[in-house]
């Protein structure tokens, strides 16, 4: 398995600084959820026309993959038109890139709430894998929202014919909104899971607080003992929702955390 962090993680800071960590840590990649100030990554200053090949040539000279653009898309949320156009550009970007996977959602909120259409978004995200297919891109949906349901998803993804159809499982979701276990999420969704997010806390889904890795009650280790006997070697990367909760601990003490936590857990399996 791969490791990697999103730059949600880090919000102030720039490109060279998110790249000179993961390099010093050892990473594998990075997953791009805004750099700086500018959250839309087709804006962002690395990926503008002037600088892409710049980046492009950065990434691959660093041996540092950008493993996943983190779309804010939500397919279940309005008419779906707004999120479509946001999705594909993503899908546009990460073809000059070369980047494998870019992230949509049903819902722009980690827990369960009403007004999702999931009728709706089921009928987007096969028209936007069509979409993608025909640039060797893969859209994946996360398990947030009603979708962090795993037997929801497991309805979701059945119906979805798209051979570049995926699930990113955010192991934390299942887990503390409907109180799976890594089993249970992994029997209903593993058939489609390309992509993992991690992240730990304390609580209920009435009161999540996030923690470092190791220190809240999350079954991360559990989590990854299914995804090896399973075959999975993709990504395990970090989601530090830092920009959206500026009190949580700065980005190079946590990454620094994370890197040596994780490869402690990779020697147990």
């Amino acid at each position: 398995m791969k490791l990697a962090f999103s730059t949600l993680g880090c919000p102030g800071w720039s490109w060279n600084e998110i790249f000179a960590t993961a390099k010093d840590l050892g990473l594998d990649g990075i997953e791009v959820r805004g750099v700086g100030k500018e959250m839309y990554a087709p804006k962002a200053k690395p990926f503008l026309p002037e600088n892409i090949n710049t980046t492009i040539e950065k990434s691959k000279n660093g041996n540092i993959e950008i493993c996943m653009l983190t779309s804010g898309a939500t397919l279940g949320i309005g008419n779906g038109e707004e999120a479509m156009s946001e999705a594909k550009e993503y899908v546009d970007l990460a073809a000059k890139l070369g980047v494998k996977y870019i992230r949509v959602m049903i819902a722009n909120h980690p827990e369960p709430m009403e007004g999702e259409n999931l009728k709706q978004g089921k009928l987007l995200y096969q028209q936007l894998c069509e979409y993608a297919a025909t640039k060797n891109v893969s859209p994946l949906i996360e398990t947030n929202g009603e979708l962090a349901n795993s037997e929801v998803m497991r309805e979701f993804m059945s119906g979805i014919s798209a051979e570049n159809a995926g699930v990113l499982w955010d192991i934390h979701h299942p887990y503390r909104f409907f109180e799976e276990t890594p089993a249970e999420t992994y029997e209903n969704i593993g058939r489609w899971v390309r992509y993992i997010h991690v992240k730990d806390s304390i609580g209920d889904a009435n009161d999540v607080q996030y923690r470092m890795m190791g220190y809240g009650n999350v079954p991360v280790l559990d989590t990854l003992k299914i995804l090896n006997d399973n075959g999975y070697n993709g990504y395990v990367t970090l989601e530090w929702v830092k920009r959206w909760n500026p009190d949580l601990q700065e980005p190079g003490i946590v990454f620094s955390h994370f890197v040596n936590y994780m490869r402690c857990l990779f020697n147990q399996l």
